[in-house]
């Protein structure tokens, strides 16, 4: 056995000379049974826990570690208003450019837009009417030039009639007379219903009657001017078309914005579906579930008629109405008005508008429910597939912060894989890489990556989605944004982390390992944040998942410029913090009396990285090259002097157990072999311990030093050979394992033979060959080793055995029964990796271990023996 690496071989009948037995090798290819039993091999690779990531207490663009200084950062917290949206650039462009005016208007002010005008100031409407209407609604629904929710294009009509000049009036009779003949022809073509027909008529009512008219709600201003735009589609030029240059400004800025590409179905499904919904959202007052409502049904109008985009022509009168309602303090409205208003596609200040309005409703975690139910996040991610990045770049931030907040949720999370999500994320991954650092977007874009790598991070735990990035090609990417952003703590921090997670899994690992690139990358980030624990325990964590399994991974990175270097460094740097802490701690004992439970931070990174040295020294070229470096050595041997396998077990056990494998490696160079004496006087501290797993550990160790003639001396002089003829009792393979092979080394020297005669050792090596037998023939080989050494100079079997031998014989006989040992396994993959296992290990020892009973005994008495 590897433990054991010495021990007497069969005598030949022609020399006594004795030489080293080893195991035979076994060529056949490795079954699941065989990687089973390597588990016990003196070169054992090591395990630990992935670092966790507390939650943070409240969601925010960037978390509360984060390296970027509050004024170089966007902020997580911002007021947002309807003067927020640029409402006039949400107007479609008319293509039209007006043309001078003939002369001033005396009350009319004409604006800079090209088809808008403001009104001046008219007293306001009778107090009784005013409080009719709500604080929320006097805000909605006062008029353009103070706030008004209408544009300004639409003031009513009658307002504007007050300022034209004398010659007016006849005009206006005219076009009203023609209009009337025009709408007569339309109602009875268009099934408008009643409701619908008076809104159109409502522009032919009397001067009184629109005088009145504007005392009522300012719903009916957008009706008015749905009639208005009407009456202007189909003058009859040839007798009722004004002369007045004002009235024909005034009709070709309405017409212009009303007429181009605008279909006569959409006409009708404006009036129809559209025009009743915004009457509805005018009624319902200070009645939040009523605005949502009607919000919901505003959405499935708009969608059924095609009116989502850019093309609708009524768009900015639409929008201008929707962004006034975010002065509504109501987070259920906020997200129905943030889903319709991009679905709008809007750009420019609009959309960074109404992506922060998104951003600020998913931070509330308590909106996460509503959210689920809405579909927002299918607005958002057709925000980050269609918009530019350079050109959007701060939109495109708080819409992945948006959607970052919703990756914490798990039923949107999962939403978000079957989405397509994934691929979409690494795209935009892949454009930002493109820019290089000397572009002005670059800083910037940076932010976003935060965003980004978080989203991705949250992704990883998910099944599908870990497939997903590894056929799309996210290691890669993440490393090249990786050494693109190496300054960056925080791109850097949730990229490793999004590593951390995924090496966990075998496929990834192996992805991950084929980039040759990733080491040197982990090394220069060790090297430029040493002290930022919760960036190295993540790397030091990821190189232990590489070198875990995989050879080639073990070799390459020990092959990397500097890289024991920096392992070493980092072993110092955290050892002295633990040892500051230690001391600190020490020194309020008295105070507190606990120690803490888990391992401190220190600690933790000392854990992982020891670990790293563990399964890197399986490699044999990189093994005993470590065991060759004395500081990793000393370091190691420090963690055993200074820290108690209370204070903190998994250090303490890693320590020993990287210990055990490069002690393996004996030559001379070896700095195990330096200092085997004091690593002995170590681990009797820890053989000594109440912990079962350190005492394991331990022995293992022994069971490589004692290889040396000083550690069996020390076996001796310090009783620890009783210790473990006491352990195998424990009715424990692997505990039985570990002693059997410390006692076999010991057996080598012929002067220590004797010892296995105290306390029943015999004995007990054979009732462990009769307990595990068949069931574990690298313990039944190592046992009969064990006898074999022991009875080299045997002259009576019962002398030698004492009452075990007749048990013993009869043990043999039966192990060596093929049929019997072998025939009861249903496994066929088990049954034939034991059948090779038994033929050219324990076979041949035990044929010979026989014979030898045997031919000192002068019979086979009958015994009985409990069948396997």
């Amino acid at each position: 056995a590897l433990l054991c690496s010495r021990m007497q071989p069969p005598k030949n009948k022609n020399t006594e000379k004795a030489e080293p037995f080893y195991r035979l090798s076994v060529t056949k290819q490795k079954t699941s049974s065989e990687i089973i039993n390597e588990a016990r091999n003196v070169l054992r690779t090591v395990r630990t826990r992935r670092p966790s990531t507390p939650t943070e207490d409240q969601r925010k663009l960037f978390g509360s570690g984060s390296s970027r200084a509050p004024q170089n950062r966007p902020s997580s917290v911002f007021s947002l208003h309807a003067s927020s949206f640029d409402l006039a650039e949400s107007r479609p462009v008319s293509g039209v450019r007006l043309t001078p005016l003939d002369h001033k208007p005396g009350l009319v002010i004409f604006a800079k837009d090209e088809d808008s005008f403001i009104s001046l100031p008219k007293p306001p409407a009778d107090a009784a009417e005013v409080r009719k209407v709500s604080n929320a609604r006097a805000r909605l629904f006062r008029r353009t030039s103070q706030g008004n929710f209408l544009s300004a294009k639409m003031v009513p009509p009658d307002q504007n009639a007050e300022e034209l000049d004398p010659e007016e009036p006849a005009m206006m009779n005219n076009l009203c007379r023609s209009n009337n003949n025009c709408l007569a022809e339309r109602r009875s073509n268009t099934p408008f219903n009643d409701e619908s027909r008076q809104l159109i008529c409502n522009e032919c009512i009397s001067r009184s009657e629109r005088e009145d008219s504007l005392k009522g709600t300012a719903g009916k201003f957008l009706f008015q001017l749905r009639g208005e735009s009407d009456q202007m589609k189909k003058p009859d030029t040839s007798s009722s078309w004004p002369s007045s240059a004002v009235w024909k400004r005034r009709v070709t800025g309405l017409e212009d914005e009303t007429r181009i590409n605008e279909s006569e179905e959409e006409e009708i499904f404006w009036h129809r579906k559209i025009l009743p919904i915004l009457r509805e959202l005018e009624k319902v007052e200070d009645n939040i579930e009523n605005l949502c409502l009607a919000c919901t049904k505003l959405y499935q109008a708009l969608n059924e008629g095609n009116m989502l985009g850019k093309r609708f022509k009524r768009r900015s009168v639409l929008l201008k109405i929707l962004c006034k309602l975010v002065d509504i303090d109501s987070d259920p409205l906020c997200l129905k008005l943030a889903k319709i208003i991009l679905a709008m596609k809007v750009d420019g200040k609009n959309l960074l508008s109404v992506c922060k309005l998104a951003f600020k409703m998913c931070r509330n975690e308590k909106n996460d429910y509503i959210i689920q139910n809405d579909r927002l996040l299918d607005c958002l991610l057709e925000v980050l597939r269609t918009e530019d990045l350079q050109k959007n770049n701060e939109a495109l931030l708080y819409c992945m912060g948006a959607i970052k907040f919703m990756s914490g949720n798990a039923v949107l999370l999962n939403e978000m894989v079957n989405k397509g999500a994934v691929e979409m994320l690494l795209q935009l991954v892949k454009q930002i890489n493109n820019i290089k650092e000397n572009d002005t977007y670059f800083s910037n874009l940076g932010h976003l990556l935060v965003q980004l790598t978080a989203t991705l991070r949250n992704l990883a735990d998910l099944p599908p989605a870990r497939c997903q990035l590894i056929s799309n090609g996210a290691v890669s990417e993440l490393c090249v944004a990786l050494e693109q952003r190496m300054n960056d703590k925080d791109v850097c921090t949730y990229i490793v982390r999004i590593f951390s997670k995924l090496s966990s899994y075998n496929d990834f690992c192996a992805a991950l390992a084929d980039c040759s690139r990733c080491y040197i990358l982990f090394l220069a980030l060790l090297n430029k944040h040493q002290k930022q624990q919760d960036l190295v325990i993540r790397i030091i964590f990821i190189l232990g998942n590489l070198t875990e399994k995989n050879n080639q991974a073990r070799e390459q990175f020990f092959k990397e410029r500097g890289s024991v270097n920096t392992l070493i460094s980092l072993f110092q740097t955290y050892h002295e913090l633990d040892l500051n802490a230690q001391k600190r701690y020490h020194e309020r004992g008295r105070e507190e009396k606990n120690h803490p439970k888990h391992p401190s931070e220190a600690e933790d990174v000392l854990i992982k990285l020891i670990r790293v040295l563990a399964n890197l020294s399986v490699h044999p070229s990189v093994g005993a090259a470590l065991a060759a470096a004395h500081r990793i050595v000393e370091l190691l041997v420090t963690v055993l002097e200074y820290k108690s396998v209370d204070d903190c077990e998994e250090l303490v056990i890693n320590a020993a157990t990287t210990i055990n494998n490069l002690s393996y490696y004996k030559m001379k160079s070896s700095a195990v072999q330096d200092k085997k004496l004091h690593i002995a006087e170590m681990l009797l501290k820890l053989l000594m311990s109440n912990n079962m797993d350190g005492v394991i550990e331990a022995v293992r160790v022994f069971g490589n030093l004692s290889r040396y003639h000083e550690i069996c001396d020390f076996i001796v002089q310090k009783k620890i050979y009783k210790f473990m003829i006491a352990l195998l009792d424990a009715k424990n393979q692997d505990v039985c394992f570990s002693a059997c092979g410390v006692l076999l080394n010991l057996t080598v020297d012929k002067n220590k033979r004797g010892l296995l005669m105290e306390e029943r050792g015999i004995g007990k090596l054979v009732d462990c060959l009769q307990d595990f037998g068949p069931a574990d023939w690298q313990l039944a080989c190592l046992i009969c080793k064990t006898l074999w050494n022991y009875s080299e100079n045997i002259t009576s079997a019962a002398s030698c055995f004492g009452e075990d031998t007749d048990t013993l014989l009869v043990l043999l006989t039966s192990l060596l029964d093929e049929e019997l040992v072998l025939g009861y396994s249903l496994d066929t993959d088990s049954r034939d990796y034991q059948k090779l296992y038994w033929e050219r290990e324990f076979k041949p020892v035990a044929e010979k271990l026989l014979d030898r009973i045997q031919s000192h005994h002068s019979f086979l008495p009958a015994v009985t023996i409990t069948p396997f």
